[in-house]
């Protein structure tokens, strides 16, 4: 049955949503927003390439997908050579950002988009149709100190100001998962909607398996495999059972699993939502994505920032000084000390009020566009 928002619709409003292309996370959180969208009637067109585009293609086979070149940003071997290599790559950046701004251009005269959701692309921004600008940086952290996040944050919101308004997946208040990243003291000069914290995925009510461990890889190389092989060392040694999530939905190679240790190379949201639920502890990177997921279902979580992220970085730290989950570096990072160290530690699972923010939100906006 349609809703009376549906119905109130005299044309199907075109809507195109592009997440970025640095680690799968954009792309998961798109999803709820996406379902919305959906929901309402919208017709909705997804863009991107690569792991993106294998991951929202398996979860929305029907929708219309276009090409869009992410900015490809390559990552240093070790944190030390981090900052010099995004340094070095700014070019290619802003060269990208240019680039995906013409695009869109060509893309909404061709396909007559009426509004654009981007999930971190700062190119992705037109002076005739509306567009969404979603982050949970407002803050950009730096290891060089606070005067270089001045200067971050002066260019952030130079790109953000081109948008017809920002979402932070966040809460608005004190409890909130992202602290200063998502609630700086000054805010750039767009409308700001908190539509709290997105998660694709839902309790269960599965009763959870004493010490079984879900292990979620995600991110860029090659960090994303000295972490795998960190894991795949101490796992071998583990007495109890364990999925272990590679994230890499667009690769064949596969890893042998046995009867207590499975590998998969990537899991879809349903699978991934049954994996989730019944994991004693769920190790992971401490990307925001992975935290919204792992705030949603209330699990104990181990864990490990990206090294030289500095918004992992930050994200680990903060969460462990809330006691909400316990971070350990990739440097000094063992299967076994570390749950040693979780089994010891006071969790203060983070809770939010359910509420229906990201879907009247999406209802305003949308109705803004009619």
């Amino acid at each position: 049955m349609k809703t009376a928002f549906e119905e109130n619709n005299l044309r199907k409003i075109r809507i195109l949503v592009a997440p970025l292309d640095w680690g799968l996370g954009h792309a998961t959180r798109c999803i709820p927003v996406i379902n919305e969208l959906g929901r309402l009637g919208c017709d909705v067109w997804l863009a991107g390439e690569g792991p993106q585009e294998v991951l929202l293609k398996r979860e929305f086979p029907g929708l219309p997908f276009l090409s869009l070149p992410g900015y490809r940003v390559n990552y240093a071997q070790s944190a030390s050579g981090m900052l010099w290599s995004m340094f070095s790559q700014s070019r290619k950046i802003l060269a990208a950002i240019k680039q995906e701004n013409k695009w869109l251009k060509d893309m909404v005269a061709k396909h007559g988009f009426d509004a654009v959701i981007s999930d971190n692309r700062y190119g992705l921004y037109h002076k005739t149709v509306s567009c969404v600008f979603i982050t949970h940086q407002l803050t950009i952290k730096s290891s060089l100190g606070k005067w270089t996040e001045k200067l971050l944050q002066k260019i952030n919101y130079r790109y953000i100001k081109r948008f017809s308004t920002c979402w932070v997946p966040d809460e608005g208040g004190e409890n909130n998962l992202a602290g200063e990243l998502s609630h700086p003291i000054k805010k750039p000069g767009v409308p700001i909607c908190y539509i709290s914290p997105l998660s694709r995925l839902e309790k269960t009510g599965a009763e959870e398996k004493k010490d079984h461990l879900l292990i979620i890889l995600s991110g860029p190389e090659p960090q994303r495999a000295i972490l795998e092989n960190k894991i795949i060392e101490d796992i071998a040694h583990y007495p109890a059972t364990a999925t272990i999530v590679r994230g890499l939905p667009a690769t064949s190679t596969i890893i042998p699993s046995s009867n207590s240790i499975k590998f998969y190379n990537h899991l879809p949201a349903e699978e991934l939502n049954k994996e989730m639920n019944v994991a004693e502890y769920i190790i992971s990177r401490s990307g925001y994505s992975s935290i919204l997921d792992i705030t949603k279902l209330q699990k104990k979580s181990i864990l490990i920032p990206t090294p030289g992220q500095t918004e992992q970085e930050y994200l680990g730290q903060y969460l462990l000084q809330k006691q909400s989950a316990l971070c350990v570096s990739q440097k000094e990072f063992s299967l076994t000390k570390a749950l040693q160290k979780a089994e010891r530690f006071s969790y203060r699972l983070p809770s939010f009020p359910a509420d229906n923010k990201l879907r009247n939100t999406i209802e305003q906006f949308i109705a803004s566009l009619q």
